[in-house]
C-alpha cells in the first residue's frame, strides 16, 4: 500500500549557512557601519541584536532573504519577542521543528474533510497518509501546498 510521511524540518547545516551569509552582508552594509548590531546562532535559535527597533527590523529582513536564498522557509522562525538590555534590542527566534499535535490534528481533519480515500495517522512529530492508489495521494499532497499552514511541510519516505 503506497504511503508518505508529511514533516516539518529544516537543514541545519542550511541554517548555518544562512547565518554566516547574513552577518557576511551586515559587514558590508554601509547603514551598519559603526554600529552594535550582530546574528548569532546556537542551540535555541537565533538571536539578533541592534541598537534600534528599525535595525532590528533590517537584521530580521537581512535573514529571511538569506533563509530564501538557502530554499529555506522562513515560517520555520517563530519570533519569541523583544527585550531591551543596555542600549541594545534583542529579539529571539526560535527555529520550529516537526510537527506540534495541533497541527497535525487539523492536517488530519484536513484530509478527511476532502473526503479522499486515505488513511492519515500521526506518528510523534510526524503524519503518515496511507491509500490505495498513487494519485490519491498526489490528491492529498496538493491539498496541503494549496492550504495556508503557517509551517512548512515537507513530504518524504515515499513509498509504493
Amino acid at each position: 500500500m503506497p504511503s508518505f510521511d508529511i514533516v516539518s524540518e529544516i537543514d541545519m547545516h542550511e541554517v548555518t549557512n544562512a547565518v554566516d551569509q547574513a552577518k557576511r552582508e551586515l559587514g558590508n552594509r554601509w547603514d551598519f557601519k559603526n554600529v552594535e548590531a550582530d546574528i548569532e546562532l546556537d542551540d535555541k535559535g537565533i538571536t539578533i541584536s541592534a541598537e534600534q527597533e528599525f535595525q532590528l527590523e533590517q537584521l530580521m529582513d537581512m535573514l529571511r532573504m538569506a533563509f530564501a536564498k538557502r530554499n529555506i522557509d522562513s515560517r520555520a522562525l517563530s519570533e519569541n519577542g523583544e527585550s531591551k538590555s543596555g542600549k541594545l534590542v534583542k529579539q529571539h527566534l526560535q527555529l520550529k521543528q516537526g510537527i506540534e499535535t495541533d497541527m497535525a490534528k487539523k492536517i488530519v481533519k484536513m484530509i478527511k474533510d476532502a473526503k479522499l480515500k486515505v488513511q492519515t495517522s500521526i506518528e510523534g512529530d510526524k503524519v503518515r497518509v496511507k491509500g490505495k492508489k498513487r494519485d490519491d495521494l498526489q490528491t492529498a499532497i496538493a491539498l496541503l501546498k494549496e492550504a495556508e499552514l503557517d509551517v512548512p511541510l515537507q513530504y518524504n519516505n515515499f513509498r509504493d
